[in-house]
């Protein structure tokens, strides 16, 4: 048992499960406190999230952005940089993949991968400013991209209103040949709006494992996010290696705009109020422990939640609300891992 107890990796594991099962347990007591049955209403939220095809489809759907989302901070922060700008990064990217998806007439096979491409680019730009900004001249990244996410909101929203409606339509629609739309997902899951864009996340999850922990510049990143000096002394770049980060950062945050714009949407309304699904990728990749497959088992936990939460409040007359509340309380738990991991060398000194 004290060996169990002593395996970091096994410790980093039990972490997120743990605050998972402690946050659905608070939750429960919320609602017994507020006159609710927690047994129907979770028995409502497993049903809206696995209990038919359609549910199904929908959680997946959800997962594509939330998993890109959660790999932009995870990839910064394993750098030594907290992105909070995913959203505006996530905004912009959305933005040039319609557009490149409505302006162009391209076959599918360049259409699509052009349009991916587009708000990949888009996002890295997002994200390269904090990042040369940090480099440069030493500004805090947490508040430059809080600030850009403002920034992305509103300049977004002017375009679309300035250059892109067409007469008084509020919309635009991409062309078919550059969706992500699968006819054949969405009749295997009784006409959900799942898409090709889960494709796009997994491999992306992939590129960031490998390119952080099988190459020589990702050694290099996570090497000046360690520690600068030392990096600069080995004659490594520092500026540069920020920089870089951040800007491969804000191109997974971009990737995860197209997956709305190309795939649930597929167009762009001009936004008067952020999506939240960039700073649901904040915690995400907190509850995944910054890795590429805790990043994805989070994302499915969280695009459950979120897409089965109206299903509560149907059938069993919970308030949707409470799912940000559980939300809120996992992250409260995994932020309190200190305390489990103090509680665990506990049980490990007690078990010699």
């Amino acid at each position: 048992m004290s060996k169990f107890l002593k395996n970091e990796r096994i410790i980093n594991i039990t972490i997120p499960v743990l605050a998972a099962v402690l946050g659905l347990v608070a939750g429960a007591i919320i609602m017994l406190l507020g006159g609710y049955d927690p047994f129907e209403g979770y028995g409502a939220l497993l049903d809206g999230m696995i209990g038919s095809p359609k549910s199904i489809g929908e959680v997946i759907r959800a997962m594509s952005p939330l998993i890109l989302a959660g790999i932009a901070v995870a990839f910064a922060f394993k750098t030594g940089l907290f992105n909070i700008g995913v959203e505006g990064q996530l905004l912009v990217g959305w933005l040039a993949s319609v557009w490149v998806g409505y302006a162009l007439d391209l076959p599918k096979v360049i259409h699509l991968p052009l349009a991916i491409l587009a708000a990949a680019v888009a996002g890295a730009i997002w994200g390269f400013i904090p990042g040369l900004l940090k480099a440069r001249l030493k500004v805090h990244e947490v508040i430059v991209t809080i600030m850009m996410n403002y920034i992305a909101l509103y300049v977004t929203s002017a375009v679309i209103k300035t250059f892109l409606y067409a007469g008084n339509e509020k919309s635009y629609n991409i062309k078919e040949s550059a969706s992500l739309a699968s006819p054949f997902l969405a009749s295997i899951t009784d006409n959900s709006r799942l898409h090709l864009g889960i494709i796009v996340a997994l491999i992306a999850s992939f590129i960031m494992w490998f390119l952080l922990n099988k190459t020589a510049k990702g050694y290099e990143l996570r090497a000046v996010g360690f520690n600068q000096h030392a990096s600069q002394y080995a004659g490594m770049s520092v500026a540069r290696n920020i920089a870089v980060s951040m800007a491969i950062s804000g191109a997974f945050a971009g990737l995860a705009g197209a997956m709305e714009g190309l795939g649930t949407f597929q167009n762009m309304n001009s936004l008067s109020a952020f999506t939240g699904t960039g700073f649901d990728g904040i915690a995400v990749a907190l509850l995944g422990g910054n890795t590429a497959v805790g990043i994805i088992l989070a994302a499915a936990l969280f695009g459950g939640l979120k897409t089965a939460a109206p299903e509560m409040n149907f059938m069993a007359d919970v308030p949707s609300e409470l799912i940000d509340i559980v939300i809120a309380l996992i992250i409260f738990f995994v932020a309190s891992s200190y305390i489990i991991r103090w509680f665990f060398n506990r049980l490990g000194k007690e078990g010699k």
